[in-house]
């Protein structure tokens, strides 16, 4: 493919293609099944040839298209795992890769961004792309002080093909939810719609990436590369090597899953605490783990690296204390305080009234892993929530339909859930009431310490492990249906 495809009627067409394959490719499941295969060797062919072409559209077409590819990628763990399979390996290319640009059309973004004479300012400059995402792509080179940098190039366009591809999708929301049970995709299209503008300005990056180097600059456990340089849609930033967090779900060790889990929930937590920024694109594409002077080394020195920071919340107070509050009093079993708060802050319209204790018993399993020392977030455990949320029959959907989720709290909401689907997808046994503890506002009532340790050091391996690990993350799944 030559370039970013920027006709609208080019775009349209690929992504009608998708719902209309979708349809077609049932047709023939169902002729082969008249003809004598069995249903599950149809289906699993199925499967197959429906995620094939998910990620050969959306990973094509870049763009608002593989943005939204990206977002639902962090959620097959919610997919019965019958069919995860196909879906995982479509979904997890599009968190690492999408066909390049060509050649020429990088040196001339180049030269039109930083000028003609852009050469001058790279000792060495890799034409082949390290990595190749939603609206720019990301070459390797060394600037002219000698520092390994990433150089990250927008897409020609990319502005357009955004807008215009999520507005297609969400014509067809209603096709695509059934790759995700128990979410409501339309919600999910709106928001990234949202957030459009924010992300093709690489200035606004710029500062936020700044912001949380100049913070994390010598924290023991999260790395941020420092801005170089930024000139219209070109980001330069210094090269960090490590293994992309998809390899790690793929292949890795207990010790390197659970240390990833532990830090990616730490960050999440502190990052707005200690910035008041939230990085709001957690999927598994933008962290990496690195090794500390030895690779092989014990699980306390691995760190957790963070990119792409085109996406943020702005939260100048941190995370709203209301959160923390309402999450401590569901625990407690204050059913009467948590409605009264919820009802404060727009969760439940004035015109509906609901059981407190209804809604307690509905909270009660998404909040199941701030109620042990240590939680196992796994695939399992997120499918048994999506099923819950997701069936209509179910109490906990008839509840969660009449609940509400403010404006202010939609991308706390997504980013949340997100890293929780990325949690289920490590598999990774993680100490979440610590870091709610250390940096989640009014978990810890004003009168009490925090219980925990604000170096954010892991425990030594003499050291009594945090807890057994139960099975996980009600929390993010439930939230969906606020």
């Amino acid at each position: 493919m030559s370039d970013l495809p920027r006709k609208a009627v080019t775009r349209t067409a690929k992504l009608a293609a998708l719902p209309l394959g979708f349809a077609g490719r049932a047709t023939w499941g169902l002729g082969k099944r008249i003809g004598g295969r069995s249903a599950e060797i149809v289906g699993r062919e199925l499967q197959q040839r429906t995620a094939e072409q998910l990620f050969k559209v959306l990973g094509e077409l870049k763009g608002g298209a593989m943005k939204f590819g990206q977002a639902l990628s962090v959620f097959e763990s919610a997919l019965p795992e019958e069919i995860a399979g196909p879906y995982r390996a479509a979904l997890t290319k599009l968190q690492e890769a999408a066909p390049p640009m060509p050649t020429s059309t990088v040196h001339a973004v180049l030269a039109e961004r930083l000028g003609e004479d852009w050469r001058e300012l790279f000792e060495e400059f890799e034409d082949k792309p390290a990595a190749a995402a939603s609206i720019g792509q990301v070459h390797r080179a060394v600037w002219h002080d000698g520092r390994e940098v990433a150089v990250k190039v927008q897409y020609p366009g990319a502005g357009k093909a955004l807008l215009s591809d999520l507005a297609q999708l969400s014509r067809f929301a209603r096709l695509l939810g059934p790759l995700v049970p128990g979410m409501d995709i339309k919600p999910l299209i709106s928001e990234l719609r949202d957030r459009v503008s924010e992300e093709l300005d690489y200035s606004l990056e710029a500062d936020a990436q700044r912001a949380h180097a100049e913070e994390f600059a010598d924290d023991p456990d999260v790395v941020v590369p420092a801005v170089v340089h930024q000139r219209d849609q070109v980001l330069v930033t210094e090269w960090m090597d490590g293994v992309p967090l998809s390899e790690v779900i793929a292949d890795g060790t207990d010790e390197q899953r659970d240390r990833a889990g532990q830090l990616l929930a730490r960050f999440l937590f502190s990052g707005p605490a200690r910035t008041g920024l939230l990085h709001a694109d957690p999927h598994p594409g933008n962290f990496r783990l690195l090794a500390g002077d030895s690779p092989d080394g014990p699980a306390g020195e691995w760190r957790l690296g963070v990119l792409d920071f085109g996406t943020v919340d702005r939260l100048p107070d941190g995370l709203p204390a209301t959160i923390g509050a309402s999450l401590r009093m569901t625990l407690d079993g204050e059913a009467d305080a948590v409605y009264q708060m919820l009802c404060e802050e727009g969760f439940v319209k004035e015109s509906i009234e609901l059981d407190p204790d209804a809604v307690l018993e509905y909270l009660l399993p998404i909040i199941e892993p701030a109620q042990v020392d240590a939680f196992t977030f796994t695939r399992g455990w997120m499918r048994r929530q999506a099923a819950r949320v997701g069936d209509p029959r179910s109490p906990a959907h008839q509840l969660g339909k009449q609940l509400n989720l403010p404006p202010a709290y939609l991308l706390i909401h997504r980013v949340t859930l997100s890293t929780i689907g990325v949690l289920c997808q490590l598999g990774a046994t993680v100490r979440l009431r610590d870091e709610l503890e250390a940096w989640m506002p009014g978990f810890v009532p004003e009168h009490e310490p925090a219980g925990a340790d604000l170096t954010g050091s892991d425990p030594g391996p003499d050291e009594d492990p945090a807890g057994p690990g139960t099975d996980i993350d009600e929390e993010a799944v439930e939230e969906t249906t606020a």
